[in-house]
């Protein structure tokens, strides 16, 4: 099932928000994020193949006179773990995923976020700064098709619990030229844990 239509939304509006925009929703019965991923890959890179020839594009941010930046949609695309990524760009051991919605975990990431001088406006909750922690130190990054993988439950209510990892979700966000183009997850199903 899927659909390609407008949306509205009653949110801000900045540099990379706009409470109109056009999205392709689709859902698929017995997937799971894995497949989402596959599927993205292959539509995107499939998509600039077919118009450009090639993978690779050359890209404008600053308009048809500034800078070019090449960028590659050769699948597959990058994958990366979010907290494992962020432990390796700070070179700090993060709280176990089970454990990030103690007080402790919350200063632990506060502390963070003022040592690197990200800034993060109340409320500093947890989902908050670590969201501020991986726009500074991953988003960054993500020129070429990047999925951002496995987000911390705290951040991600809806999304299935992931398989392997407490405390972490099935949930991918997929980013280009360091803006998030996808963000999708394995469907929580079961009716407990969504009561809770």
């Amino acid at each position: 099932v899927y659909e390609i239509g407008r949306q509205f939304r009653n949110e801000g509006i900045d540099m990379t928000h706009n409470p109109e925009f056009t999205t392709c929703e689709f859902y698929m019965e017995y997937a799971d994020y894995n497949d989402l991923m596959k599927i993205t890959e292959e539509m995107l890179s499939g998509m600039v193949k077919s118009i450009h020839g090639s993978y690779k594009v050359t890209y404008h941010p600053d308009g048809p006179d500034g800078e070019a930046v090449e960028i590659d949609f050769t699948p597959p695309f990058r994958r990366v773990s979010m907290i494992k990524t962020l432990e390796e760009k700070l070179n700090v051991k993060f709280p176990d995923a089970d454990k990030l919605n103690s007080a402790e975990a919350n200063k632990f990431l506060s502390d963070l976020c003022l040592k690197h001088e990200v800034e993060c406006p109340a409320p500093r909750t947890t989902a908050r700064l670590l969201d501020k922690l991986v726009g500074d130190f991953i988003e960054e990054t993500c020129i070429n098709p990047t999925f951002i993988m496995d987000h911390p439950q705290i951040m991600s209510p809806l999304a299935k619990w992931h398989r392997s990892e407490k405390g972490l979700t099935e949930r991918f966000e997929l980013f280009v030229m360091k803006k998030e183009v996808c963000n999708a997850y394995t469907e929580l199903n079961d009716p407990a844990v969504q009561r809770e």
